[in-house]
C-alpha cells in the first residue's frame, strides 16, 4: 500500500465564488498547446485548466472535419474542458483583435468558469457582454496597467475578478519592452506588493502570479509574499495532455539556460518581446535569412484604414518581425511538412527534465509525497 503525504496542503483559490481546491492555473499557451486534453486534466485534477483561443478555429475545424468560426469553436472547446468536471477557462489575447469579442461571447456563453486575457489591456472586456458567472481576469505586467484596466472597469461597472500579474520569466509575450525583461525592479518578487496596493485599493481581489514558477516550494514562497494563487505554463508545456508535439516536447527537454532567448529583432508583429527556444527552426531562419513576407494565417491582422484587417507588420518588416502564426501552428503539429515551428517557452524550461501526466505534475506541486508503508 503506498501513503500520501498530504501536510502541508496548499490553500485553495477563491475567485467570483467559485474555490478551486488548489491555487494552481494553467497558463493558457497557444498555439494549440492548451487545448481541452490539458485544460480538463488541470481541472480533473483540482487546478484551473485553460485553453487557448488562438487560431482555435482552424484546429477545431480540422478536427471536426467542417469549417467553423471562433465564435463555434470555442464553444466547443470549452464545453470539452469541462465535461469531465472541475474549473476551466479560456486565455484570450488582446493582440488578437479580429477574433476577441467573438471569443469572449462565446467563453461566455459555453460557461467558461474563467476569461484571462492578456497580451495587450483588454480594456473593454467587460462591456462585450455581462459575464454572468465567468470570471473576468485580466494579465498585468505592472501596477500601473492593473490600475489603468481597474479605472476603466469601473467605468464599465465592473471590478478584475482576479487578477494575473506576470513577470518577464515566463514564455511567449511578454509585457514588458525588451531593455526592461532583466531589471531587478520587474522580479515578481518587487512588482508583487505593488500588484496587491492596487488590487486593495479597487476592492481587494485574488493576484495571481506567472513567470519562473517551477516547484510547490516555489509555489509556498509566493503565496507566503501575499499571492493568492499562481499560474504555471511550460511545465504543463510538458505533459502528457499537453498537444504540443512530440518534437515540441523534446526541444523543452534538451533546453538549457543559454537556449532560453527574447526576440526582438526580429520579434514578433504584435510589437511584444517575445520568449523562445533559441533552436526553433522558424526563428533560426529568421535570425539568419529573414523571413519572406508571410500572412497566410492573419490571427495577428490589424485593421487598415478602410476599417478592414489586412495589416500585420510582418508583411512589411522582415527585418524587425516575422510571421510566428504558421511558425506556432508547426509546433503544435499542424502544416509542420511545410512550415519551420517555432517554439515558446519559459525560463524553466531549463529545467524540465521529463514528461509527467496531469495527475503526477499536479501531485507534486501540491506537494504530495509518496511514502512506503509503515512496518506491521
Amino acid at each position: 500500500m503506498v501513503l500520501l503525504d498530504l501536510t502541508p496542503p496548499l490553500p485553495f483559490l477563491a475567485i467570483k465564488g467559485m474555490q478551486i481546491p488548489l491555487p494552481i492555473v494553467q497558463g493558457g499557451m497557444g498555439i494549440g498547446v492548451s487545448l481541452a486534453p490539458l485544460a480538463s486534466a488541470v481541472a480533473v485534477a483540482g487546478g484551473l485548466g485553460l485553453i487557448s483561443s488562438a487560431g482555435l478555429d482552424r484546429m477545431v475545424s480540422q478536427r471536426v472535419g467542417r469549417k467553423v468560426g471562433a465564435y463555434e469553436a470555442v464553444r466547443i472547446e470549452i464545453e470539452a474542458a469541462k465535461a469531465q468536471g472541475g474549473f476551466a477557462g479560456i486565455n484570450i489575447m488582446v493582440a488578437l483583435q479580429r477574433d476577441f469579442e467573438d471569443s469572449v461571447r462565446a467563453a461566455i456563453d459555453a460557461g467558461a468558469d474563467a476569461i484571462v486575457s492578456g497580451a495587450g489591456l483588454p480594456l473593454s472586456l467587460p462591456a462585450i457582454q455581462p459575464p454572468g458567472e465567468t470570471a473576468l481576469v485580466p494579465i498585468v505586467s505592472s501596477p500601473r496597467a492593473l490600475d489603468i484596466i481597474c479605472r476603466r472597469w469601473e467605468r464599465q461597472r465592473y471590478r478584475p475578478d482576479a487578477v494575473v500579474l506576470e513577470g518577464p520569466l515566463a514564455g511567449g509575450h511578454l509585457g514588458f519592452r525588451a531593455d526592461q525583461v532583466d531589471l531587478e525592479e520587474n522580479t515578481l518578487e518587487r512588482l508583487l506588493p505593488l500588484v496587491k496596493e492596487v488590487a486593495l485599493a479597487h476592492g481587494d481581489f485574488p493576484v495571481i502570479v506567472a513567470g519562473g514558477i517551477y516547484t510547490h516550494e516555489d509555489i509556498r514562497r509566493f503565496l507566503g509574499l501575499g499571492a493568492d494563487g499562481v499560474q504555471m505554463g511550460t511545465r504543463f508545456l510538458a505533459t502528457e495532455e499537453s498537444s504540443a508535439s512530440a518534437a515540441y516536447k523534446q526541444a523543452v527537454l534538451r533546453a538549457r539556460p543559454a537556449d532560453m532567448l527574447v526576440a526582438n529583432a526580429p520579434g514578433s508583429p504584435c510589437g511584444l518581446p517575445f520568449r523562445v527556444l533559441r533552436e526553433s527552426p522558424m526563428y533560426q531562419t529568421a535570425l539568419v535569412r529573414g523571413r519572406p513576407a508571410s500572412c497566410a494565417k492573419g490571427y495577428v491582422l490589424l485593421k487598415d484604414a478602410a476599417g478592414r484587417f489586412t495589416s500585420c507588420a510582418a508583411k512589411e518588416d522582415n527585418d524587425s518581425c516575422f510571421c510566428i502564426c504558421e511558425g506556432l501552428f508547426s509546433a503544435a503539429g499542424y502544416n509542420a511538412d511545410t512550415e519551420e515551428p517555432l517554439y515558446t517557452a519559459g525560463t524553466t524550461a531549463a529545467r524540465v527534465d521529463r514528461i509527467l501526466s496531469v495527475a503526477e505534475l499536479m501531485a507534486e506541486l501540491a506537494g504530495v509525497r509518496a511514502s512506503a508503508p509503515a512496518a506491521a
